[in-house]
């Protein structure tokens, strides 16, 4: 049964990369980073939500805090190589703790809601307060609403002067895109993961079953985080500064309009949908004559009424319905296996 996945695996990879290489043909290098990292964040949704269930409001708390610690973990220790790291487990462990409450305290699906977007709330009312002298840690004042710039961007290990930076930061972004997706995807292949879509269809009966629903949810949780923090890191290193902003209630609709255009369920669902509204707002910003929140509330309201399970979902369908098979499905693995068997009969 390996065979199947690695193939899917190593076709993902391929397209992948010729995609990576013929973007910056049509697109700036600068914008397509961007757009990779919302991916990232957008894909950290889709897997907490998507796959297991867990409407999360409050992804972009995650992502400030992944942005907020690189750069303050950055002004200390002067390069990036801890900084990436600890904006990983930072999240991560907040993401371990938040979860664990919520899931061991058997909260429904309305009220996870409510309390991530609350603690993205708060992080956002605190870090816009923090403009006084007095709010330091180590060597990084925090700046309240103006935020921290001025911290080292990504270098080489262990060599802080070797910038990474322009044509090679994307690049870098790409790669590490690809890794987090083939890693999740594995993730998703094995008995966690099948455990985790168990949960998601039927709670009672895996419960019923023996399994620690509460445990598997808090573990998936706090993997959304980590890779939510990642993004944010990446993010920091783009922008070369961070500000309240990145946990504002706008950054976290968005996040969840990414998935429902891109399409829950999916793996490439809410990368696509990120880096496509992404895009387009960019493309909107360039012009004064329609504001970009009513554009894509309308996007939204659109999708909900007429294309519900987004863009990916809805092109599978149309091809199952053209050729009668999904691509890389497991009818579509077995038809071929039997073909080719019957072929060298």
């Amino acid at each position: 049964m390996q065979g199947p996945w690695a193939k899917e695996g190593a076709v993902t990879l391929a397209v992948a990369v010729v995609l990576i290489w013929l973007a910056p043909l049509m697109i700036s290098t600068y914008t397509l980073t961007i757009l990779i990292i919302y991916g990232m964040l957008g894909f950290s949704l889709g897997l907490i939500w998507g796959f297991g269930g867990i409407l999360c409001f409050g992804q972009a708390a995650f992502f400030g805090l992944g942005a907020y610690v690189y750069a303050i973990a950055a002004i200390n220790f002067g390069e990036s190589t801890w900084p990436m790291i600890l904006a990983v487990l930072v999240p991560a462990g907040f993401a371990l703790l938040l979860g664990a409450m919520m899931f061991y305290g058997r909260l429904g699906d309305v009220y996870l809601g409510v309390i991530t977007l609350v603690v993205t709330l708060i992080l956002f009312k605190f870090i816009n307060s923090t403009a006084g002298p007095q709010y330091v840690i180590g060597k990084a004042r925090l700046g309240g609403f103006n935020g921290i710039p001025g911290f080292q961007t990504l270098n080489v290990p262990g060599n802080p002067e070797a910038y990474i930076w322009g044509d090679a930061y994307y690049y870098v972004c790409a790669a590490l895109l690809v890794i987090v997706y083939l890693l999740v995807t594995a993730l998703l292949r094995s008995s966690f993961g099948r455990i985790a879509l168990g949960i998601r269809e039927n709670e009672v009966r895996m419960s019923l079953m023996g399994y620690d629903i509460a445990a598997r949810k808090t573990v998936l949780f706090a993997i959304g985080a980590a890779i939510a923090g990642l993004a944010g890191a990446l993010f920091a290193n783009w922008g070369e500064i961070v500000t309240p902003g990145l946990f504002s209630l706008g950054q976290s609709a968005e996040i969840i309009i990414w998935c429902i255009v891109g399409g829950l369920g999916t793996r490439v669902g809410p990368i696509l949908g990120a880096a496509g509204l992404a895009y387009l707002k960019f493309m909107l910003g360039q012009q004064s004559l329609i504001d970009n929140t009513l554009i894509m509330g309308l996007i939204l309201v659109l999708f909900v009424l007429f294309l519900p399970k987004g863009v990916v979902p809805a092109v599978a369908s149309l091809w199952k319905t053209s050729f009668g098979r999904r691509p890389f499905s497991r009818v579509h693995q077995a038809r071929r296996m039997r073909n080719r068997g019957r072929g060298n009969g």
